[in-house]
């Protein structure tokens, strides 16, 4: 039952945090932000590849679109691995795992195999949060406070495809334990 009761806590916590940004950009910069990481991913990626191809950033349409800088759902994305971190370690749940048990019982220990996927779902993730105009965080926590109906149905979408992914890799949603 004391997780039930954090659970509420913490997705009040969150509902006041979202007003809270939407209020605070509004008045800072006088136009509404949302909580979303996407957007922070991409712009990582153009960090990256500015150091490879920088005629190549500077001269595309996203480049003009969202530009290149550190802001507040930059260092928000930050701010969630170094929670996660300090959460797992104050838990004493804290390990480092290439492969995890559910994905070795499936498709065995190899880590090469693993992070091959991994890399190939995160495209497949990023490619659908810019195709869908935002990512699960942005539509699920900015997008249904503003009871949007694209936030609605992308949330449906995510989970929907989510579940049917997941049925299929892991035959019937279970490790057969």
């Amino acid at each position: 039952m004391k997780k039930i009761k954090k659970v509420y806590v913490l997705g009040a916590l969150l509902g006041v945090l979202a007003v809270v940004s939407a209020l605070a950009t509004t008045w800072l910069l006088e136009r509404t932000l949302f909580i979303g990481t996407s957007t922070s991913f991409v712009r990582a990626a153009g960090f990256i590849e500015r150091i490879f191809a920088p005629e190549a950033v500077y001269g595309s349409t996203l480049y003009n679109l969202i530009g290149i800088r550190i802001d507040w759902q930059f260092m928000l994305v930050i701010g969630i691995a170094i929670g996660a971190f300090i959460s797992s370690m104050l838990s004493r749940t804290f390990k480092i795992e290439f492969v995890p048990p559910i994905w070795r019982e499936r498709f065995g220990s190899s880590i090469v195999k693993r992070g091959l996927f991994a890399f190939l779902g995160g495209v497949i993730a990023i490619y659908g949060a810019r195709l869908a105009d935002g990512c699960p965080s942005g539509h699920g926590i900015s997008g249904l406070m503003q009871l949007t109906a694209s936030s609605f149905i992308a949330m449906f979408l995510f989970f929907a495809v989510g579940i049917l992914v997941a049925r299929i890799i892991y035959k019937e949603g279970g490790s057969g334990k």
